[in-house]
């Protein structure tokens, strides 16, 4: 897969790139470069860039050292962090508890990705945790949980695994769907109404986040809706999720 740079407008960009599964597989990878009102840069996720999408995001940052930090938003999505932290050596590093143990050689900021710290510090952007759901899950192989961003001045949303949309070339053509990560219901959490508590915490997202314009899935690829449609598409998703997850 060939990197490539969407401007997404207002100070929002998405980098779409590969990432190989056991070196065989490519799932397809992201990160998103976001200019603040102070006219600094942060990322979302990390990223190793090459090639022409690098030259451009190093012209549009002064060669990156207007890159103040990169947030890392996924606790599984571990593998590009060292080479981030080599590229912007100046930037801070934020990420979760298994950011800092599967990779102790970046320099991790004390203040976690997830805490109230970091989202008062970025005013610019509205975050997001699941609710009835791990963040980490106890199974090393549930990858579900993920810190959800949200740019209200371009009407963006990065996320990592926790939505997915369908494989599908078409997708944008034919249909706008929005599915539950595949591990969604072992990521529950092991208390009384769970399921519950998740369905309705997405519920709630649609609602908050439903000016959504430009959805950036990690695995899925960049994809638009149209004013209205996105809250339309996760509710859908929601309400035909519920019976199985709320029985769990």
């Amino acid at each position: 897969m060939t990197d490539k740079i969407y401007d997404l407008g207002a100070g929002f960009w998405n980098v779409r790139g590969s990432f190989l599964k056991d070196g065989i597989t490519d799932m397809g990878g992201q990160c998103s470069l976001i200019k603040l009102e102070s006219g600094r840069f942060i990322f979302l996720d990390s990223y190793a860039l090459t090639g022409d999408v690098r030259e451009q995001v190093m012209a549009l940052t002064n060669d990156g050292k207007d890159v103040e930090a990169v947030l890392n938003v996924h606790p599984y999505h571990t593998v590009q962090c060292a080479q981030m932290a080599k590229d912007f050596p100046q930037a801070t590093f934020y990420g979760s508890e298994r950011h800092r143990k599967q990779v102790p050689e970046v320099q991790w900021s004390d203040d976690l990705v997830e805490s109230d710290a970091v989202a008062q510090r970025y005013p610019e952007l509205e975050f997001a945790v699941p609710e009835g759901m791990y963040y980490i899950a106890p199974e090393e192989s549930v990858h579900t949980g993920s810190l959800l961003v949200y740019h209200p001045a371009s009407r963006s949303l990065h996320v990592d695994d926790t939505f997915e949309m369908p494989p599908s070339k078409l997708v944008n053509m034919v249909q706008l769907k929005i599915n539950f990560q595949m591990t969604t219901k072992q990521a529950l959490k092991d208390e009384p109404n769970a399921g519950k508590i998740y369905c309705d915490w997405v519920a709630g997202l649609a609602h908050k986040w439903r000016d959504t314009s430009n959805f950036c899935v990690a695995h899925s690829g960049l994809v638009k809706f149209e004013m209205g449609e996105f809250e339309k598409a996760l509710l859908a998703t929601v309400d035909a999720a519920r019976p199985a997850l709320e029985d769990s």
